[in-house]
């Protein structure tokens, strides 16, 4: 593991903060640094470029905070407050005066216990909790835009330059996180899934079921809080944000599965149904299920790459990207 970037470790010091609390955590993604501050919680964007995400100056870590904050309060609005430089006139604080180092999005820390991947491993989710994000999802996405640039991006050929970003990024990984067997298993499958609804995704267009969704809706981040927050959305790359709704829902039901709940993952698929009438997205599940998996399966492949992680933390990383990959063979 390598040492951590010297403006890091100064905010794992309480005193870095404008008011100090009692101790400071650090969680990382393969993007970003979470620094969970007593009340609130800073998120710090790494200096990264994996290609569908450019954060390697200041300024496009600051244009990328802005947009987080905007497009997360679409669907969390009590719980992302402002950005805030990272500051330095001697000392690194937050918050403070001096020279512009850094910026954070700064959050209301939402109850850990509230999350719904920490309410599934204490079996604490139900149908109607389901139903119920079911009904505000199906909500957001009449009210999201639509249209124009959106269609574009969530047509046919997006789809197809998804897919095969997905197996170029992951090829270097073949034998280490996903056998070539696996591999080659999706990638044939996507590739003829796509070949063969060929009409069905041009309809789903001209239908209008391409919107500005969250892009990122999995259980970590649906807080059953005073309401339900869903948060963490995908800012770094419209296109990515821009898809079928059908992609959206098959996200979360993927995710429920992983968790070895089929049953509730059925329920949120009908529940949203009902609420949205859409029952042509059925059509997509599976092809949409194993691509999120398959995504979530390359999230852990640059984890795993991150020099930052230590080894305990890859070892996890490494089980669990593995299982995802095997997870989106699953549903061929």
């Amino acid at each position: 593991m390598s040492e951590l970037p010297e403006l890091i470790q100064a905010l794992l010091d309480p005193q870095a903060y404008p008011m100090p609390p009692r101790r400071v955590e650090m969680e990382q993604t393969q993007m970003s640094y979470v620094f969970l501050a007593g009340d609130y919680v800073y998120k710090i964007k790494k200096p990264v470029d994996f290609g569908f995400l450019d954060y390697t100056t200041l300024e496009k870590r600051l244009t990328f905070c802005i947009k987080e904050l905007e497009l997360n309060r679409r669907l969390c609005p009590d719980a992302y407050l402002e950005v805030v430089p990272v500051t330095n006139d001697g000392r690194i604080v937050m918050d403070g005066k001096g020279d512009v180092e850094e910026y954070a999005v700064k959050m209301r820390r939402l109850p850990r216990e509230a999350m719904m991947d920490a309410l599934l491993t204490k079996n604490k989710v139900t149908p109607e909790m389901l139903a119920e994000v079911a009904a505000v999802l199906a909500e957001f996405h009449r009210k999201a835009a639509t249209g124009g640039d959106i269609d574009e991006f969530g047509g046919i050929v997006t789809v197809i330059q998804n897919t095969d970003e997905n197996f170029t990024q992951t090829e270097k990984y073949i034998g280490t996180t996903i056998s070539p067997e696996t591999f080659r298993s999706i990638k044939d499958y996507a590739e003829a899934f796509i070949k063969t609804n060929e009409a069905l995704f041009y309809k789903r267009v001209t239908e209008g079921h391409i919107r500005d969704c969250h892009g990122d809706l999995h259980a970590a981040h649906i807080c059953f809080n005073n309401g339900i927050c869903i948060y963490d959305c995908i800012e770094f790359n419209d296109r990515f944000r821009y898809c079928d709704v059908a992609s959206e829902v098959a996200f979360l039901a993927m995710d429920l599965d992983h968790y070895g709940r089929a049953d509730l993952s059925d329920s949120f698929i009908d529940a949203y149904v009902k609420e949205s009438g859409d029952e042509e997205l059925k059509k997509l599940l599976y092809f949409y299920k194993s691509y999120r998996a398959y995504v979530r399966g390359k999230v852990g492949c640059f984890q795993y790459d991150d020099p930052y992680i230590n080894a305990e933390e890859k070892a996890k990383i490494l089980d669990n990207t593995r299982s995802y990959f095997k997870q989106a063979e699953s549903y061929i």
